[in-house]
């Protein structure tokens, strides 16, 4: 059975996009899923996030988009989160500029990953935060949806506004099937009234859209980056922790998914 693939995107930085990639594909793993996750931001922060240098990687997705080496022979896999990764370099801010004559230039990530469908069950993209040729191989990649992660926070509405135009501009130009998997409340603080506003406009935006798990704002997702952990495997009994847990069950349910017991 081939890979669902989900992109991870969002227009506006620090929304929490990296880290919802690497939390829910850990999370994802240990519920017995084989996962993949593709870094697609020349910033390289998923790659940094599992403990990977991104000055030393040699093949990875710049490689594997512009037909230098292919993406199954760039995976690393790490054996002890369960997970594998197509890393980022610095290298692939080139990729913009290479590509921009280039015939089928939009598709050339959902090219390179075709042959990685039957190896995994879950497929999650890590874009840039911006609307660059990469996110749009991004998009045009996502097989089964986005999943768009939103800060609980004022701007946040304005963000989705533009991102929603972005999405539309792609189906009337490239991918007519691009659907919004579902959207991710981010950075959410129970205190602040605020935070309850923005999630509430969103469910009035995306009605049954909005995963019902909320991640709070938390030290401990801050601080497992510089580990180069998920934090399943830093804190896994924190706030942020559960809440990604509670994220991938949602997720693996609304697929049709059996959980482990």
């Amino acid at each position: 059975m081939a890979a669902r693939i989900y992109t991870l995107v969002n227009q506006k930085g620090g929304v929490g996009k990296t880290t919802t990639a690497i939390n829910l594909g850990a999370y994802l793993a240990k519920l017995g899923q084989k996962v993949l996750i593709v870094d697609l931001d020349p910033q390289a922060n998923a790659t940094s996030c599992l403990g990977v240098d991104k000055h030393i990687v040699k093949n990875g997705t710049y490689e594997a988009m512009l037909n230098i080496s292919p993406a199954v022979g760039s995976l690393l896999k790490n054996p002890t989160l369960g997970l594998t990764l197509l890393p980022s370099s610095p290298s692939l801010a080139g990729a913009e500029v290479e590509l921009v004559d280039e015939q089928g230039r939009d598709a050339r990530l959902k090219q390179a990953l075709e042959p990685l469908t039957g190896r995994f069950d879950y497929i999650l993209i890590d874009c840039p935060p911006s609307l660059s040729l990469l996110t749009v191989n991004g998009l045009v990649a996502a097989k089964d949806g986005v999943i768009i992660p939103v800060q609980c926070e004022y701007l946040a509405l304005e963000g989705v506004g533009q991102l929603m135009q972005t999405l539309q501009r792609i189906r009337q130009s490239l991918y007519p099937e691009l659907k919004v998997r579902g959207v991710v409340m981010t950075m959410f603080e129970s205190r602040a009234h605020l935070s309850l506003d923005v999630v509430s406009e969103i469910r009035k935006h995306f009605p049954n859209q909005v995963f019902g798990a909320i991640v709070p704002r938390s030290i401990r997702l801050a601080e497992a980056p510089s580990y180069g952990l998920p934090i399943s495997a830093y804190a896994p009994s924190s706030t942020g922790a559960q809440a990604y847990l509670a994220l991938a069950k949602e997720l693996l349910i609304g697929d049709g998914a059996v959980l482990p017991e």
